[in-house]
């Protein structure tokens, strides 16, 4: 199995190698919002769900092709759910000065082992997306073992622990969590927190359920201010380049859209080519069936296959 995707552009990163440590979709929660699709195997019981030796070599080998801007663990599932993931860390920083991120959900930082485990990181961005019970529950759908309160408990402790940098993402969804007494009572958990940075996201890619709804940018940009100078909305992609040759471009582009949905201007970004280059290539691996088209809020996606020979 490959563990290692990209790189792809991030909407808050810039060029960012992946690192997928969790099967797919091994989870914490079940967001209604996720890209990557339903949860089929949710747990909070950690494991080493992908042999560090393994993750390291296929990163010896992507790093040898293209120079990101940061490397990210996340992918598949909840990453902190890798009981190996301190290892992983300290594998990367033997290999490179590139910046460490941990992209989670924050569920499993009230557990003490865990957060030991990611102390090793640059930067951590957990998601807190409601302080209202209710509407935790109705777009996370948590593992029966998680609840609002505990998961709060723990990103206050890690604030407390790491010295590293928190971004904290919430993603707000339409007639769901933007109403008044949602952004209210979110605030005082966030300053308790104290992240260096509140960025606020939306629905951009085909969701897991048709029930997250993007919100539009008025909205985002009420709430922006409302929550302070540190907030700020992290909805679209820069335009970057990388120099990998094009077979190995078509590599990535499996690997990636395997596990995340992408647009044609996404891929352009991400390879270096053009828009007509992509079309050609994308039109190929729609034939050969390892790709799959879906429309979604007007705009067109694409998604690997059954087929898909990565």
């Amino acid at each position: 199995m490959m563990h290692i995707f990209g790189p792809v552009p991030s909407r808050r990163l810039g060029l960012s190698l992946g690192v997928d440590l969790i099967p797919y979709k091994t989870c914490t929660f079940d967001c209604l919002y996720c890209e990557v699709g339903k949860t089929t195997n949710r747990t909070i019981t950690g494991g080493v769900f992908a042999p560090v030796d393994d993750i390291l070599k296929q990163l010896d080998e992507r790093l040898s092709e293209c120079f990101p801007d940061v490397i990210t663990l996340a992918g598949s599932g909840e990453p902190t759910l890798h009981c190996e993931i301190d290892r992983i860390i300290r594998g990367i920083r033997k290999r490179t000065d590139t910046e460490i991120v941990i992209l989670t959900n924050g569920s499993l930082l009230w557990d003490e082992s865990v957060r030991k485990r990611v102390l090793g990181a640059d930067l951590i961005m957990p998601t807190l997306s409601s302080a209202v019970p209710r509407t935790f529950q109705t777009i996370h759908r948590p593992h029966a073992g998680l609840n609002l309160d505990r998961i709060v408990e723990g990103l206050e402790q890690l604030r407390r622990e790491f010295e590293g940098l928190i971004y904290l993402e919430i993603i707000l969804l339409a007639g769901i969590n933007d109403s008044e007494e949602e952004i209210t009572r979110l605030k005082p958990l966030i300053e308790k927190i104290q992240p260096e940075k509140i960025q606020l996201n939306t629905v951009v890619r085909p969701p897991a359920d048709p029930r997250a709804k993007a919100l539009d940018s008025r909205r985002l940009e009420e709430i922006k201010i409302f929550l302070g100078e540190r907030a700020e909305i992290v909805v679209d992609v820069e335009a970057v380049k990388n120099s990998m040759e094009r077979h190995k471009k078509q590599e990535a582009l499996l690997e990636t859209a395997r596990r995340r949905p992408l647009r044609v201007k996404d891929i352009a970004s991400s390879l270096g080519l053009s828009i007509e280059e992509v079309e050609g290539m994308v039109k190929g691996l729609l034939i050969k069936g390892y790709l799959r088209r879906q429309d979604h809020s007007g705009e067109i996606f694409y998604m690997g296959s059954d087929a898909d020979p990565v």
